[in-house]
C-alpha cells in the first residue's frame, strides 16, 4: 500500500481529500500545516506529498524547498493543490521543483490520475537502468516521454576512435558530451613543466568531459584512447535538458554520471595515507579490477602483488 502525505490547512477539504485516497487503497497521513508536513515527512518518507500553497506557518514552496534539500526525501513525488490558478503561479511551482499542480476544486477523477501517474514515473526512474549504451537508450526513450523533454535528440550517433586518438583536447569547447560505448580511454592534464597528470581511466558505460560543460562549456582535460573506441556524441542541449528540466529525470540522470563518486573518494584516501610503493600497487590494482580480462592489467595485477607486504590492508574511512 502506498503512502500519501497530505499537508492542508482548510480542515474540511483535509477530511474529504483524505476519504478520497482511503477509498481508492492509499494509506494517507496528514499535516495541519508546512511546517508539520515537513516534520512527517522526514519521520515517515511518504511515497507521495499533496501540499496546499498558502498555509500559515510554512507555505507550500517552503516545504518544497525544504523536503528538496533533505537526501531522503528530495526524489519524493510532490504535488501542489491550489485555488490559484494563475500561470504564474503554475510556472512558478513547476521550477522550484514540483511534479504537477492541481487547481481546486478538483474532479476525484484528476486527482487519483495525477497521483498514478506520478508514482508510476517516479518508481520507473528510482529502478533504474541497466549499464550501457543499451541502458542509456532506455533511460533516453523514456525520458522523452516527459513533456518537458519530448524534443531531446532520438538519435545517438556513434563515432570511431583510433588508439592514441584524442577525441577532445583541454580547453576545447564541448558542443557534445562523449559515452563510451566500448573501448578505454584516460583523461590528463599537462602541468607547467610539460608533464602528463592522468586524472581517469574511462571505460565502457561513463560519460567523459561532463564537468567541464557545466562549468565553463570547455574541456577541464583532455581525453585520449587507449585502444579502439566508440562514443555516442550526446548534444550539449540534450544534456542540460536531461540535469534541468525535470526532477525525476535529473536526479537519475545524475546518479548515472557520479556513479564512481565513492570509488574516487576512497582513491584519495589511500593516496593520502600510502607509501609511494604501495600508491604505485594501488593504480595497479585499480586497472586490474576496471580491466581484468586484459592481459596487461593481469600483469600489473602480479606486479602489485609483489609490491605490497602481505600485511597491508587499505586504510579505513573517516
Amino acid at each position: 500500500m502506498k503512502t500519501i502525505l497530505l499537508i492542508e490547512d482548510d480542515a474540511d477539504m483535509r477530511e474529504n481529500t483524505a476519504e478520497i485516497l482511503e477509498l481508492a487503497d492509499y494509506r494517507v497521513l496528514k499535516a495541519e500545516n508546512g511546517r508539520r508536513g515537513v516534520e512527517v515527512a522526514r519521520k515517515e518518507t511518504p511515497d507521495l506529498v499533496l501540499c496546499d500553497i498558502m498555509m500559515p506557518e510554512l507555505d507550500g514552496y517552503g516545504v518544497l524547498h525544504m523536503l528538496g534539500r533533505n537526501p531522503a526525501t528530495a526524489e519524493v513525488p510532490f504535488i501542489f493543490l491550489s485555488a490559484k490558478a494563475e500561470r504564474g503561479e503554475v510556472r512558478k511551482g513547476m521550477e522550484l521543483g514540483a511534479d504537477d499542480y492541481l487547481t481546486k476544486p478538483f474532479e476525484e477523477s484528476e486527482l487519483l490520475n495525477a497521483i498514478e501517474g506520478r508514482l508510476k514515473r517516479s518508481e520507473l526512474f528510482r529502478k533504474g537502468f541497466d549499464n550501457g549504451f543499451e541502458g542509456l537508450n532506455q533511460f533516453m526513450d523514456q525520458a522523452r516521454g516527459v513533456d518537458a523533454l519530448k524534443d531531446i535528440g532520438r538519435d545517438r550517433k556513434t563515432r570511431k576512435v583510433a588508439k592514441k586518438e584524442v577525441v577532445f583536447h583541454e580547453g576545447d569547447e564541448l558542443r557534445q558530451v562523449p559515452y563510451m560505448v566500448h573501448g578505454k580511454v584516460r583523461t590528463f592534464k599537462i602541468n607547467n613543466d610539460g608533464k602528463e597528470f592522468v586524472t581517469g581511466l574511462h571505460g565502457a558505460g561513463e560519460f567523459i568531459g561532463y564537468m567541464g560543460l557545466l562549468e565553463n562549456g570547455r574541456a577541464m582535460e583532455t581525453a585520449e584512447a587507449l585502444e579502439d573506441c566508440e562514443v555516442a556524441l550526446i548534444p550539449r542541449e540534450d544534456l542540460l535538458a536531461l540535469l534541468y528540466k525535470d526532477r525525476d529525470v535529473s536526479i537519475r540522470f545524475i546518479k548515472m554520471l557520479a556513479h564512481n563518486v565513492k570509488e574516487n573518494e576512497q582513491h584519495l584516501l589511500q593516496l593520502a595515507y600510502a607509501s609511494v610503493r604501495q600508491r604505485v600497487a594501488q593504480a595497479l590494482l585499480r586497472v586490474h579490477g576496471r580491466y581484468a580480462e586484459d592481459q596487461n592489467a593481469s600483469l600489473g595485477f602480479r606486479s602489485a602483488a609483489r609490491i605490497l607486504p602481505a600485511s597491508w590492508a587499505p586504510p579505513p574511512n573517516r
